[in-house]
């Protein structure tokens, strides 16, 4: 009889076992829905998504201009996860979830029959924003001011390089802090 009882004692505690474990690894889903959803995970670490490129919105391209000579150094293009073109239109203002992916390319530049032209060459890596409405991730070093911000170097899209946005990422958009951090005026899309 107490074989029997340590038995189900044994038994009972590998099954809670069994269920926290499931119940852990269940729960490591985004607290995103959408397009967020597939770019966050539940920690709140980024990745730069897949189809961005077939999927998102095109925003905008700057080109940053050469130190030394005519051309551009980098290309920067910009896309937007579907729908945020509508709803800025709307209101003005980036909608939770919103998803923000830049390329950045090295140049090539070379003189053309329309002059000196710059094109993308080599991808030098992504930065990737995620609006964040809510403040969902307080304890992430990479979410504050109402973005998760984070840079990707071309060789791995899924592990960022960034360690605390304030200070790898938020200086360059400083001058756009009035514009919820992101230069809006260069996309002509949002334009109402």
């Amino acid at each position: 009889m107490k074989i029997v009882g340590a038995l189900g004692v044994a038994l009972a505690g590998l099954s809670m076992i069994g269920a926290v474990t499931a119940y852990a690894q269940m729960d490591k889903r985004s607290q995103y829905e959408g397009p967020a959803a597939a770019v966050v995970d539940d920690k709140g670490n980024l990745r730069v998504p897949s189809d961005y490129r077939t999927a998102y919105q095109a925003l905008g391209n700057w080109a940053v201009a050469k130190d030394d000579g005519p051309g551009s150094k980098e290309m920067h293009m910009v896309y937007a996860s579907p729908g945020t073109i509508d709803a800025y239109r709307k209101d003005g203002h980036y909608p939770d979830g919103t998803v923000l992916v830049k390329e950045v390319f090295h140049t090539t530049t070379k003189e053309m029959t329309t002059g000196t032209v710059s094109s993308a060459g080599a991808l030098v890596g992504w930065f990737v924003m995620v609006k964040d409405g809510v403040g969902r991730f307080p304890e992430n070093k990479l979410w504050g001011d109402g973005w998760g911000w984070a840079w990707f170097d071309a060789a791995n899209p899924q592990k960022t390089t960034s360690t605390d946005y304030t200070k790898d990422c938020k200086s360059c958009h400083v001058p756009a802090r009035e514009s919820d951090w992101i230069y809006t005026y260069g996309y002509p899309p949002l334009n109402r």
